[in-house]
């Protein structure tokens, strides 16, 4: 058997234990009762023990030597380098950081559910003072194997090829347009009337307005289900997608953005290459790409006029009870596309989104690199808040920096996929409508097209191809935030 063979036969297995993990987190987010947690949380620092003991197998180094020197094909050879990427990004942390860090994040994310909605920062901060101590040893250990900074060495795990630097340069030219983009924008629709949401929308109306949507998205049911959650996500496997939203029965407008937000998430998975599944090159690229995808469905897809009127006879038809003015295609458009200066980022609009993600990503850089302590947080959210919309979060912490699950288990480096993601979907959406007719198909209500650009240049390429190789192939040029801005100025201006 060929080293290469022993290598992807090897891999094969780890991901069958990393099926199972993720099936169990999407339980514990969602349906496990509370009372299961600690057991839980056990059973699954033991598996990350028992993968990360299958990733860093001493015979493996020797099956790399091997492996290089054979004749392989040009996707063979991707395959090799997405395998020695994830060795080595498993073999310079020791098992014992490994089952801690799990034990701890698993500890701090379930008490924060409790202390988020109760505003107790100072019961988080004591869990999530190991957490971020175990993040900064991790984030020391993965900068000296590679010669990057501590921050950089962890964004590396979401965003391979970005360094901080290229993102201080990509958000520093946001800041110089966006702040004033927003006040024009607020300032033009002051003079909006809309009808808001009022009375009450039955959850389970919702989720069979929100089924339907993803009938619309051509969501494959056989390979994927829709639950609850506290945060809404998409996790689970390609072949077992499960996606999660919230409800509020004073409202339908978030959950049902949730669901065409992780529905796109969901679509990615789902048609990543199914002759490179459990190879790492046939998983998702990179964070920004899979942000890239549920931002397409969401903001460039999803908010667009001719969605929304899909959305707003969807509306009427589930909601019959209501007042049918509420979901006149006007009005929607008015509800899905208005911008405030508010708390929440999984509830902010597409204008002020970036605020909340630069804002989250320079406080990491500085907490990981060591140039500030996990106390000086509090402070910090608030400054920066006030600097960039506007709004003080002094006290406030659960609708500030207690409010994101992604620092409850030491997710560092992972926010600026968010931002990168929706300039990527802005390119993608600016390359595909050179060739496909956008508007007429969504207005037909038979997206098949969009689909199929997107299958072709996104989702069947997995990790074969880099970040930039993937969006110059698809594109004809790598990442440009021009198409961002252009975006945003001729949606809401």
């Amino acid at each position: 058997m060929s080293a290469f063979k022993k290598l992807t036969d090897h891999s094969l297995k780890i991901s069958r234990f990393a099926h199972l993990g993720a099936i169990c987190g999407w339980d514990q987010a969602s349906v496990m009762p509370s009372g299961g947690n600690q057991a839980r949380s056990e059973a699954m620092a033991e598996l990350s023990v028992h993968m990360h003991n299958l990733q860093t197998q001493p015979q493996l180094s020797d099956w790399f030597a091997q492996a290089e020197q054979e004749d392989l094909s040009t996707q063979e050879k991707a395959t090799l380098r997405e395998l020695k990427r994830n060795w080595q990004q498993a073999n310079v942390l020791p098992e014992a950081l490994v089952e801690a860090k799990s034990l701890a994040g698993s500890k701090c994310e379930h008490a924060w559910r409790t202390q988020r909605g109760e505003n107790d920062w100072q019961g988080f901060e004591k869990n999530w003072a190991e957490v971020v101590k175990l993040s900064q040893e991790e984030a020391q250990i993965r900068a000296q194997a590679t010669g990057l900074s501590p921050y950089d060495a962890m964004l590396d795990i979401y965003e391979p090829g970005i360094h901080s630097e290229s993102l201080d340069t990509l958000f520093s030219d946001v800041k110089t347009w966006l702040p004033a983009l927003i006040d024009d924008v607020i300032e033009k629709q002051s003079s909006e009337r809309f009808i808001e949401p009022k009375g009450q929308f039955a959850t389970e109306q919702q989720k069979a307005m929100g089924l339907d949507v993803m009938k619309l998205l051509q969501f494959d049911f056989n390979h994927g289900r829709l639950d609850e959650s506290v945060h809404p996500f998409c996790g689970g496997v390609p072949t077992d997608v499960r996606i999660t939203t919230r409800y509020d029965e004073n409202e339908f407008v978030q959950s049902l953005m949730g669901i065409v937000h992780e529905t796109g998430h969901a679509r990615y998975e789902q048609g990543l290459p199914k002759s490179l599944a459990g190879l790492p090159s046939g998983e998702a690229r990179s964070m920004g790409i899979h942000e890239s995808q549920s931002l397409f469905f969401e903001m460039q897809v999803g908010r667009s006029d001719a969605f929304i009127a899909h959305l707003s006879r969807l509306a009427g038809q589930h909601f019959a009870a209501h007042d049918q003015t509420l979901f006149s295609q006007d009005n929607f458009q008015k509800l899905y596309t208005r911008v405030k200066k508010d708390f929440i980022r999984v509830d902010a609009d597409e204008l002020t989104y970036p605020a909340h993600v630069i804002l989250r990503y320079e406080i990491e850089r500085d907490l990981i690199n060591g140039k500030i302590k996990h106390t000086d947080v509090p402070e910090l959210w608030n400054q920066k808040m006030q600097q960039y919309l506007g709004l003080s979060t002094e006290g406030n912490f659960k609708n500030g920096c207690m409010q994101d699950i992604h620092w409850t288990d030491g997710a560092f480096g992972y926010f600026p996929s968010y931002t990168l993601g929706a300039m990527y979907a802005a390119q993608f959406m600016a390359s595909m409508k050179k060739t496909v007719d956008v508007e007429g198909a969504i207005e037909s209500g038979d997206l098949s097209p969009i689909f199929a650009w997107l299958s072709e240049n996104i989702w069947s390429q997995g990790s074969i191809l880099t970040t930039d190789e993937l969006v110059t192939r698809a594109t004809g040029e790598t990442l440009n935030a021009q198409h961002f801005q252009s975006h945003l100025k001729s949606r809401y201006l």
